[in-house]
């Protein structure tokens, strides 16, 4: 019996928002439009942090950490998203889709941790404050900001692995905007079960791990909030961390919905909505959320900025008067 011929996928076709061209020049400048937010917020809060020593503490170095990690998660898949607007189907080589796979779960992984840092960070301030300078020392927050950052590291290997080793022989259509595990290993000619439960018992692993922590952290926050006698320190406190909460649910949700409890009924369409929120949406509202809405945070950025503005009319100055 002769053997067959079997032609293996070497490049792939992101469809993107295909169905829906008549709007690309519209979604072209909402999805730039907030990349630029993103980055230039994540941007300034690194600044401003790194320049107000009054900002030199555990919380704010989690943040500036995290605003980091977004400006590299969101240039990880939005790039790619605007050049499949503008190209209405982009090609990708087998290489750089593995690539991308492997960063976005990289950053994604670090995410949920340095996220559940946060909810932890405010659980200690806000539930146990006499503790707070001891169990969320300087030293203890670098240590967790690494183990982070290396636990995310190595998160990205073991799915990118396994998906190297699968045969993919046709069709190389992607109804995706970027390189995501499910619509790949939908194309693949091989046994993809094994591939699928490692996928998902590590999922269960980053995802639920780090969102069960955070989602008991805010319960035991919200039950020292009700305490506070004072109407007006209950409605302050609460507004900041419902706020982080939400933010929190969004992305926690949506990732969930996609890799724990996929929802396979639903159409390409509302997948790539679904994921729009943690891969476009998450990065802004992070910095927005947990940065903006804070008194010094707020107070640190008019400060840099006067600084900033003094030395630009010092400069001036000295410009006009030697010429």
């Amino acid at each position: 019996m002769e053997p067959q011929n079997i032609s293996t996928v070497t490049e792939f076709q992101l469809l993107g928002f295909q169905d829906l061209l008549e709007w690309q020049t519209l979604l072209f400048s909402i999805f730039l439009f907030i990349y630029f937010l993103t980055v230039t917020v994540n941007v300034v809060i690194i600044v401003v942090v790194g320049q107000d020593q009054r900002l030199h503490s555990p919380t704010y170095m989690v943040l500036k950490h995290l605003s980091f990690l977004e400006i590299w998660y969101t240039s990880t898949i939005v790039p790619l998203l605007l050049s499949n607007l503008l190209s209405w189907g982009q090609s990708i080589s087998f290489p750089a889709y593995m690539a991308q796979l492997y960063f976005f779960v990289f950053f994604g992984a670090t995410e949920c941790f340095l996220l559940a840092m946060m909810a932890y960070d405010r659980y200690l301030a806000i539930c146990s404050p006499l503790h707070y300078t001891f169990l969320m020392s300087p030293e203890m927050c670098s240590k967790l900001v690494a183990t982070s950052w290396l636990t995310g590291f190595s998160t990205g290997f073991l799915p990118s692995l396994m998906i190297s080793k699968l045969d993919f022989c046709g069709p190389n259509q992607i109804n995706h905007f970027f390189c995501d595990l499910p619509p790949l290993m939908e194309l693949s000619c091989s046994r993809i079960y094994i591939t699928e439960m490692v996928i998902f018992i590590l999922s269960i692993a980053v995802l639920c791990i780090c969102f069960f922590p955070t989602l008991v952290s805010y319960v035991f926050i919200v039950s020292s909030i009700l305490r506070i006698p004072s109407a007006s320190g209950r409605m302050k406190t609460f507004a900041t961390c419902g706020s982080h909460l939400l933010v929190v649910t969004i992305y926690y949700g949506s990732m969930i919905s996609m890799y724990v409890f996929p929802n396979t009924h639903l159409s390409p369409e509302i997948n790539k909505i679904i994921s729009v929120f943690y891969t476009v949406v998450t990065p802004l509202l992070n910095p927005v959320i947990y940065s903006l809405r804070n008194k010094d945070f707020k107070v640190a950025v008019k400060k840099v900025v006067a600084s900033k503005c003094g030395i630009c009319g010092v400069r001036m100055k000295e410009i006009l008067f030697i010429s």
